[in-house]
């Protein structure tokens, strides 16, 4: 049940990120003399709405996708009073800058108090101030589990995390993921009593490792198998105090680094044709859901972290030079109005950001089909 409550937590959250996006949005503009018209979460058909007494249309619509911000005359040719387009080129600067800020403060805060309850270890070397961390709990988690396996047998899943694994009145502790080989190896050829938590219940299972022989036996072929079939790995969280804020700070920069360095990778995978290598870089709406919800049952941590990245995510491919996202547009108003000393044409505008819009829709329903392979 708390694992549910997790996910749905999650949920409402990624959906929040894109709301403080569009706050961002909303509330620049109207520092800048830009009329917002309406601002909706969700997007439509209209669920409920009503005026707000400065005038512009609250709405929250039945899509729960995120949210968005409409303004007066958003193409960048409008002169009329009041609208997107009469603003100047500093104002419209910050206006579409104004979402990848929100999240990138989102982030920030997320991993600040993360860091102060509990931060869980994404990548290895995770940037941290030794001086001022120690580890608050540390797990034995079941990552892939191999079909057929005994672990697979006993119904073990990924992200139990693991206890005691012995004989009767004889269980050993399991105290890191590089413990538990030799342990299995003690074990080998027996039935063994083996005691987990999943989702927060204790649960216990009876497992029949494979022999030493038939282990040995499948080293020299193309399919090696291990005495209990699963790759365990080290769940741990770390806390800090009066280093929290520099700790958010340094994870930011880490994570953006390796954010590019992915994007790299992908985009390179493309030109020479390895698509599979690609789709192995990114995830859509269908992957998000499923990281969520096995990020809930490892706990609240998991979930926040996994919110946080993907809110530094949204803010850095916001300020890439894609027509349909804010980086775009504004990249559009540096030529356009900085390099060309002239506005585009509404017509030329929509043209331009319409084909990118397609074009993100189509790679989205890719990643979408490539993500339900992956995962189911």
């Amino acid at each position: 049940m708390t694992s549910v409550l997790l996910l749905i937590l999650g949920l409402v959250l990624f959906v929040g990120l894109v709301v403080v996006h569009e706050f961002g949005h909303f509330l620049v503009a109207r520092r800048n003399g830009v009329e917002v018209e309406e601002f909706g979460i969700g997007f439509p058909p209209r669920a409920w709405s009503r005026t707000m007494r400065s005038g512009f249309l609250f709405t929250i619509n039945w899509l729960p996708l995120g949210g968005f911000v409409k303004m007066k005359g958003e193409h960048d040719a409008d002169t009329r009073p009041g609208s997107f387009g009469a603003a100047s080129t500093w104002a419209k600067g910050k206006i579409m800058l104004a979402g990848v800020v929100m999240n990138l403060l989102a982030a920030f805060v997320l991993l600040m108090v993360l860091a102060w309850v509990g931060m869980p270890q994404l990548v290895d070397h995770q940037f941290t101030v030794a001086k001022d961390s120690h580890v608050s709990r540390h797990q034995v988690l079941v990552g892939f589990v191999e079909k057929d396996s005994p672990a697979h047998h006993a119904g073990l899943r990924s992200s139990d995390a693991l206890q005691r694994m012995g004989t009767a009145g004889h269980l050993q502790t399991i105290s890191s993921a590089s413990q538990l080989p030799n342990i299995t190896k003690q074990l080998a050829g027996k039935r063994v009593e083996v005691q987990y938590v999943r989702a927060g219940q204790q649960h216990t299972a009876m497992v029949q490792l494979r022999s030493a022989q038939e282990v040995t036996a499948s080293q020299h072929s193309s399919n090696p198998k291990g005495y209990f079939g699963i790759s365990p790995a080290d769940y741990k969280l770390t806390r800090s105090t009066w280093s929290a804020p520099v700790v958010a700070a340094g994870l930011i920069k880490q994570f953006t680094v390796l954010t590019f360095h992915g994007l790299g990778t992908a985009i390179g995978a493309l030109f020479q044709g390895n698509t599979a290598k690609a789709s192995e870089q990114v995830s859509g709406p269908v992957g998000i859901v499923v990281v969520l919800r096995e990020g809930s049952l490892m706990g609240y941590q998991e979930v926040l972290l996994i919110i946080a990245v993907i809110s530094l995510t949204l803010a850095i491919m916001n300020v890439l030079p894609i027509p349909a996202l804010d980086g775009g547009r504004f990249f559009l108003l540096f030529i356009s109005r900085v390099l060309a000393g002239k506005p585009l044409s509404e017509a030329m505008e929509e043209r331009i950001v319409g084909a990118s819009f397609l074009f993100l829709l189509v790679l989205v329903a890719l990643i979408t089909v490539v993500d339900v392979k992956r995962f189911f």
